[in-house]
């Protein structure tokens, strides 16, 4: 049996559930051929090979049918390879022609005896055919973007018939697989095929009378199953010892969540003190909130302002309802305290740090001490409240010197910290006058988590300026992250170090959405209706929305992309009128003194920008300074065309991802998401179109890109990028940590 199968949106494409099982069955079959049939050069297809989730392939077609190579040696598989280099010719020469052709662009990647160009909708297709047939060359479109010129008779279908030929295996013991115009030759050699769910249309459309391709509803590697499952050759694949999948255990063990705020907010009305969410549009406190949802066992440790009475408030349930086994226990300490603690010194020391705005840094030796007290006291309201062997999240740079009071309190209990800010390089880090302090006590957990890649490798950096340490394991970042493409990106990653004895594991695990709250959101009756209403007003007014959901913070960037979008104005006057920004900006807690200049920098930029170009129908900056209840902030994400999410720097960046998850969940596929290749983010979501926030030419350019892109492209970026978010959600990312933990 032979499986040969594209690899983008179908082999490695579908619900991630689907993929494994796919890969499982494929390791276990005896006698069973897997052959990669990919438009990538082979260079891009090569790291797939060191991710030991995915089977390695018997044999590689690579470069759209242009290289053939055994996938275990990568050597050349003859005589197939020496015919194609016969037919191929003089590149410099085709692109020096191409040249003259409008909308013709170079496609930058690795390739060899094959190549690849963008084209638009100017391109004169006629006259490219008439190049490549002078010099003896095929031409492949696909996506109505993309245009690859190969050997004459050369593509997937081609190269795949002769492999299959030298192979002497039956023709109905092979099943094709793909997803696009670019994989049709494939479906043309008289083999079984499964164009999977979501295929390109014109694929569909090509192959609809074709009796050995099957139309399957599931995407990627859940269209491969569909389709194995209804043919006699495969279905024996799935034997009880092929698909046993294992029980998931029960969680055991409490789950301590220390953070140094409470998932609720507090308000008095009518003499009576009501608790209700937090009214921030984004962050982690939903997030976290969501990992209780199935009746978890847990307990939340977090500050408050203390009460009159001076009394200790009595640990109660947040929400019976929604979260029947999760307790709160609450800290109190004065309003002095807490701007001590979190207002002052850790946003003037520890936040610029962390985001390598070191010119903005202050330390203060006198509010380290008060520091050191603050996590002393939730270190031993930890030791006071948790179960045996319970297992402690503890969040966020605030309490980076928890683990050193709690560890000798508790040894039985397993500490794991997750960073939800980036976290830098040495040369930045060892800034901070108490660097030995802080990472000695962070080498007491058992887990330490980041985000992304880079961060744990700024770590490990780290490290190697204080502690000997031996590196245990480390693996490659291809599986769920960018390695060479992106600001952020890094090859591989620490997994596992040893520190005098003691065995540390690291993880990169960027935090999901919630995509049950964002549902539920959406099927509210008025964002519906709001949604409708908002977008039939765009509509009749001709006017494209772009959106910018943040809060105010020098980080986030928010000066620089005002300014850029009045240049973007100013450079491209045919927009005016026609788009506008509606910028949501979160106030910073009450007695945050150092964002004062830029607000008021930020409301001046804007008032400039309005007063310059409004007019009595259009204003072209909508500012809400203030915070909105999360239906609003989704209704805007149901009705904005671009979702403009440029941070200087971010850890992550949750509203990309909530912005992806709620256009994915109404299928409105017509959005785009401009996005900083500084935002940890950047590295999660490859379709998404990366910017350069410190430079405005990027800046502006990413802006008209999104703007011009055509319809069939943002449905394809929107498609993928809400197959990553929904799968890696909120529940992947807290059941992940979770597993992590329990393994320390």
């Amino acid at each position: 049996m032979i499986l040969a199968t594209d690899l983008d949106g179908t082999f490695l494409g579908g619900d991630m559930d689907k993929r494994m099982e796919l890969y499982r069955l494929i390791k276990e079959a005896k006698g069973f051929t897997l052959v990669f049939v990919t438009g990538r050069g082979l260079e891009t297809v090569i790291p797939l090979l060191n991710d030991p989730l995915i089977p390695t392939p018997d044999y590689i077609i690579a470069d759209v049918g242009a290289t053939i190579v055994n996938g275990h040696t990568l050597d050349k598989i003859e005589p197939i390879q020496s015919e194609i280099e016969r037919n191929w010719t003089e590149v410099f020469d085709l692109q020096k022609q191409l040249s003259q052709v409008e909308g013709i662009q170079v496609q930058e990647v690795p390739q060899q005896r094959r190549r690849s160009f963008y084209y638009s909708k100017e391109t004169d297709l006629e006259m490219v055919m008439d190049i490549a047939e002078k010099k003896n060359l095929d031409v492949i479109t696909s996506v109505d973007k993309y245009l690859d010129f190969l050997p004459k008779g050369v593509n997937k279908g081609s190269t795949l018939r002769k492999l299959i030929n030298l192979l002497g295996v039956a023709d109905e013991e092979v099943l094709v697989a793909g997803d696009t115009m670019n994989d049709l030759a494939m479906f043309q050699i008289g083999c079984k095929g499964v164009a999977v769910g979501a295929s390109e249309a014109a694929l569909t459309e090509a192959t609809s009378n074709n009796k050995d391709v099957y139309h399957a509803k599931q995407q990627g590697a859940g269209g491969i199953i569909e389709a194995m499952q209804r043919l006699d050759a495969f279905r024996k694949l799935f034997s009880q010892q092929n698909i046993a999948k294992a029980k998931p255990k029960t969680a055991k063990n409490q789950l301590v969540i220390v953070y140094h705020r409470l998932p609720y907010e507090k308000s008095v009305i009518k003499g009576q003190t009501v608790r209700h969410a937090p009214k921030s549009p984004n962050g982690i406190i939903p997030s976290l909130l969501g990992l209780f949802e199935n009746g978890r066992s847990g307990i939340w440790i977090g500050e408050e302002v203390q009460q009159k009475d001076d009394k200790e408030i009595a640990n109660q349930l947040i929400d019976e309802q929604k979260y029947p086994k999760l307790w709160s226990a609450t800290i109190s300490l004065s309003k002095k305290d807490i701007d001590q603690f979190y207002r002052v010194f850790s946003k003037e020391a520890f936040w610029p740090t962390i985001f390598s705005f070191v010119d903005k840094a202050k330390f203060n030796h006198e509010d380290w001490n008060h520091y050191l007290h603050i996590n002393k006291i939730f270190a031993e309201r930890i030791a006071r409240e948790a179960d045996h062997g319970a297992l402690v999240w503890i969040h966020e740079y605030n309490l980076w010197m928890v683990p050193a009071y709690l560890k000798p309190l508790r040894p039985d209990l397993k500490i794991g910290f997750f960073h939800h800010t980036s976290f830098p390089g040495a040369d930045v880090f060892n800034i901070l006058p108490w660097r030995r302090e802080i990472v000695g006590s962070l080498l007491l957990c058992d887990f330490i988590s980041f985000h992304i890649p880079r961060y744990v490798e700024n770590f490990i950096d780290v490290l190697r300026s204080h502690v000997p340490f031996r590196v245990v394991k480390s693996i490659k970042a291809a599986k769920q992250f960018l390695t060479y493409s992106c600001a952020l990106g890094v090859e591989s990653m620490t997994k596992i170090i040893e520190v005098e004895g003691r065995k540390i594991r690291l993880g990169a695990q960027p935090v999901g959405v919630n995509m049950a709250s964002i549902k539920r959101s959406l099927a509210v009756s008025k964002v519906k209706q709001n949604i409708k209403r908002m977008q039939e007003n765009k509509q009749n007014k001709g006017i494209k929305t772009i959106l910018s959901v943040e809060r105010l913070d020098y980080v986030k960037g928010p000066l620089e992309k005002i300014k850029a979008f009045g240049q973007f104005l100013k450079d491209y006057p045919e927009y005016r009128g026609k788009i506008e920004l509606i910028n949501i900006c979160t106030p910073p807690s009450q007695g945050m003194k150092i964002y004062d200049q830029i607000g008021d920098q930020l409301n001046q930029a804007i008032g400039e920008i309005n007063g310059k170009y409004a007019t009595m129908d259009w204003l072209p900056i909508q500012y809400f300074y203030r915070s909105l209840p999360f239906d609003e902030v989704v209704t805007y994400y149901g009705i904005s065309d671009i979702a403009w999410i440029t941070p200087l720097r971010d850890g992550l960046n949750l509203v990309a991802k909530e912005y992806i998850a709620a256009k994915g969940l109404l299928k409105d596929f017509d959005g785009a998401l401009v996005l900083s290749e500084f935002a940890g983010a950047s590295v999660e979501l490859p379709y998404a179109i990366l910017t350069n926030p410190y430079d405005r030419k990027s800046m502006i350019e990413s802006l008209l890109k999104a703007l011009m892109m055509d319809v069939q492209e943002k449905e394809i970026r929107i498609q993928r990028s809400f197959e990553a978010v929904s799968h890696f959600d909120v529940s992947y990312w807290g059941k992940d940590f979770v597993q992590e933990l329990e393994k320390s």
